[in-house]
């Protein structure tokens, strides 16, 4: 078996290796003999595995795992070889069908379940789909554990540790598991503030947040029109969502709304729009959110956590307010990481990520969007004001498809190209250069003060990469 966990779980094309119903059973099982492991789960304590498990509840209870997935067809095959390897060693299920990431996230904690998994290859099209595992934590493992999980998955250990009789698992659904997470979001958004007289369009990708989203908005007050809300296991990210941001822009400026919000597959990611149409990012949510808590004095720290593609701007901006950006490793997990080990409450990426690490264990983009929309109200400023503290230098990002992953730094043209590249902007630009971690994709960030330049150049670097390993 490949190695099957990249920087977000498990990914790719559904029904072929990695995302098999095979490999997703082995890796139910996985879990299951994990959250086993411990002794007063199980009489056994010395299973050949590793020695750390998800679970340190310290009772005598059989493991439970919540299984929520986004509304992709292949959802029902990878949710029922999920379910059967887990309770084949002794796991109950709890089956909670189409919800937000974060939303799988809280019900896991709130439930008190011992791992929490979420099916979704969250930006990815319907053909591809995923696996990312939560601990009873609610916080997505650390790659020690997964892989753990991943050797366990190919070892002798599941075969010779199956229970038999009443030690199999139960699995069972609950259809209520949306109004819970809906009833939790509400509760963040203050209490003596609603959203009465607010217009907001919203496009859901047809994807996990279709039902809830629009609940959440709807129930506080505002009018609410919709986009991307009728899921048909096939659609999901087509042409609409936080991938193309420009269709919920263009609804928003011609039914005259004061927001637009455009949520991902998964729902852990939002794009919002301005009343004028104009696309607001990630990093500019994180700016103005950024100001707002340090006027509150709620940011920790004085700190935000970001990656290498944030835009030089953010970094300028948050500098001249005296708040220091910490950059992390590409993917939310790892901006979660250096949050949690430092001691952050506010950071995420560019692509709208938006971690608010004392409300959520990962990225919500339905929360990140009630708080936007509460500091408007409070502010009484429109979102195309509030914007403008964050000034984005230019930037342009190449998806170059690759047919392997060579080392970059053992591609002589590549580097050559990045240098000259480096050169030239000198301390007035940036240029980052990086593989997929989920696709056969090399992708070529630059972002400088003149748009012409930075797009020359990304072009040169991209042709060296399609040269070298296309």
């Amino acid at each position: 078996m490949t190695r099957l966990f990249g920087t977000d779980g498990i990914r790719g094309l559904a029904n072929h290796s990695p995302m098999t119903g095979e490999i997703a059973m082995a890796v139910g099982q996985a879990i299951g003999l994990l959250l086993m492991k411990h002794p007063t789960l199980q009489s056994k304590s010395s299973l050949p595995v590793g020695p750390t498990p998800l679970s340190q509840v310290g009772t005598t209870r059989r493991p439970r795992v919540v299984i929520g997935k986004d509304t992709r067809l292949s959802g029902y095959m990878i949710e029922t070889a999920l379910v059967s390897g887990l309770c084949s060693m002794g796991v109950d299920v709890i089956m909670i069908g189409p919800l937000p990431t974060p939303g799988v996230a809280f019900v896991t904690q709130s439930m008190r379940a011992d791992a929490g998994i979420m099916i979704s290859a969250s930006h990815n099209a319907f053909l591809d789909n995923g696996i990312k595992i939560f601990g009873a934590s609610g916080f997505k493992l650390p790659d020690e554990m997964e892989a753990e999980i991943e050797e366990i998955a190919t070892s002798s250990a599941i075969k010779e540790n199956r229970p038999t009789g009443d030690l199999v698992g139960r699995a069972k659904r609950i259809e209520d598991a949306h109004g819970r997470y809906l009833v939790y979001l509400k509760s963040l958004f203050p209490q003596e503030m609603d959203l009465l007289g607010t217009r907001v369009v919203l496009d859901c990708a047809h994807g996990a947040g279709y039902k809830v989203a629009p609940l959440v908005f709807e129930e506080l007050g505002a009018e609410v029109i919709k986009r991307g809300v009728s899921p048909n296991g096939l659609n999901i990210n087509d042409n609409c969502g936080a991938l193309h941001p420009e269709q919920v822009a263009a609804m928003t400026r011609q039914y005259r709304a004061d927001i637009g919000i455009a949520l991902d597959g998964d729902g852990d990611r939002v794009i919002l729009a301005d009343e004028k149409g104009e696309i607001v990012d990630g990093d500019q949510i994180i700016g103005l959110c950024a100001f707002e808590m340090a006027e509150q004095n709620q940011l920790l720290k004085n700190t935000v956590v970001t990656t290498p593609m944030s835009n030089l701007g953010l970094e300028i901006a948050l500098k001249e307010k005296g708040i220091q950006m910490v950059r992390a490793n590409v993917g939310d997990r790892y901006v979660v990481e250096t949050m949690r080990n430092e001691g952050f409450n506010l950071g995420g990426e560019q692509s709208g990520h938006i971690i608010f690490l004392d409300q959520s264990t990962t990225g919500d983009g339905i929360f990140a969007a009630l708080k936007v929309l509460e500091i408007m109200r409070g502010t009484k400023k429109p979102l195309s004001e509030l914007k403008k503290c964050v000034p984005l230098f230019p930037q342009v990002l190449e998806n170059v498809r690759v047919s392997k992953k060579a080392p970059l730094e053992s591609l002589p043209e590549v580097q050559k190209m990045i240098k000259k590249a480096e050169k030239e902007l000198s301390q007035r630009g940036r240029v980052f250069v990086r593989f997929s971690g989920t696709e056969p994709l090399a992708r070529v960030m630059l972002e400088g003060e003149k748009l012409e330049q930075i797009q020359i150049l990304s072009r040169e670097i991209a042709s060296s990469i399609v040269k070298e390993l296309g």
